[in-house]
C-alpha cells in the first residue's frame, strides 16, 4: 500500500523559536514543512515551487503577510493561506479574509487546534488546482519528451540528452508544456499568456519574451536547438519540431 502523500506547508514566521515549534508539531502530524522568517525568500520559494498551504504571520521584518498575498495573487499563485498573528482586531481578520485568506488564527494557540485548522483548509481546497504548476500544467502530470529532453513537472526539472539535470521555473515549464501540446499551429501571444498565467493575469508581451529567452538559453546551453520554435511576426509563434523529435 502506498503511503499517504505528505502536504507541504510553508511557514512564514519571524519568531524563530515559534517557527521551529510549529514545524515540529506539523511534521509530527504527517506534514512536510518549509520555514522562512522573511517575506522575500518565502516569495522566491513560492514562485518556483508547489506548496499545499501557507501559514503566514502578518507582521514580518521586511513587509507583511497581506502584501505577500497580494503579490502571489498578482502572479496567479493561489496557494491556500492561514494567517497567524497576535492581532485580535476584527479589521485585521476581515482584511486577511478579503484578500483571499482561508482562515485566521490568533496567538497564542494550541498546536492541536492549528493542525486541525490546517487539515480543514486542505480538505476544503484540495482538488485539481492544488497540483497546479501553472494554469496548463500540474505536478501530477507525468514526464514528457521534448526535443530529446525529458521534462518532469513533478520536480520542475528538465533532463537533457547530455546528462544534465536543469531546475527550471514554473512559467518556463508551462511554456514548454504548451508548445509540446500545440505543435505545427500558429500560437498567438495572448493565447500563450492566458494558457500559462491565466486569463486575468496582467502580463505584458515583454515579460513573455523574457521567459522565452530563458527557455531558449536553457536548451542552447545544453546542446539542444530550439530553432524549430519560430516567431510569427505580428501574431505570436509556431513550434515545428522535426518528425523524428518527440
Amino acid at each position: 500500500m502506498c503511503a499517504e502523500p505528505r502536504p507541504l506547508i510553508v511557514v512564514v514566521e519571524d519568531e524563530l523559536e515559534l517557527a521551529q515549534l510549529i514545524a515540529q508539531h506539523l511534521e509530527e502530524a504527517g506534514m512536510n514543512v518549509q520555514t522562512y522568517q522573511r517575506v522575500a525568500p518565502a516569495l522566491r520559494f513560492l514562485q518556483n515551487n508547489f506548496a499545499n498551504l501557507i501559514l503566514l504571520d502578518v507582521n514580518l521584518p521586511d513587509g507583511n503577510g497581506f502584501e505577500l498575498i497580494k503579490e502571489l495573487k498578482a502572479q496567479d499563485i493561489n496557494t491556500p493561506v492561514i494567517f497567524v498573528t497576535a492581532n485580535t482586531h476584527d479589521e485585521a481578520k476581515i482584511q486577511g479574509l478579503n484578500l483571499g485568506g482561508d482562515d485566521y488564527i490568533t496567538k497564542p494557540f494550541s498546536y492541536t487546534e492549528l493542525v486541525a485548522r490546517i487539515r480543514a483548509v486542505l480538505r476544503r481546497t484540495e482538488g485539481h488546482t492544488d497540483f497546479n504548476v501553472t494554469k496548463n500544467l500540474r505536478t501530477i502530470d507525468g514526464p514528457f519528451e521534448f526535443l530529446g529532453a525529458k521534462v518532469h513537472p513533478e520536480r520542475l526539472e528538465i533532463e537533457f540528452p547530455n546528462g544534465t539535470t536543469f531546475k527550471t521555473g514554473r512559467k518556463e515549464l508551462g511554456i514548454i508544456a504548451y508548445l509540446h501540446l500545440h505543435r505545427n499551429i500558429v500560437i498567438t501571444r495572448k493565447e500563450l499568456i492566458h494558457s500559462v498565467w491565466g486569463i486575468h493575469a496582467d502580463i505584458r508581451s515583454r515579460s513573455l519574451d523574457q521567459y522565452i529567452v530563458k527557455v531558449r538559453a536553457a536548451f542552447d546551453k545544453n546542446g539542444v536547438s530550439l530553432d524549430c520554435f519560430k516567431t510569427v511576426h505580428g501574431i505570436g509563434y509556431i513550434f515545428e519540431p522535426p518528425a523524428s523529435a518527440s
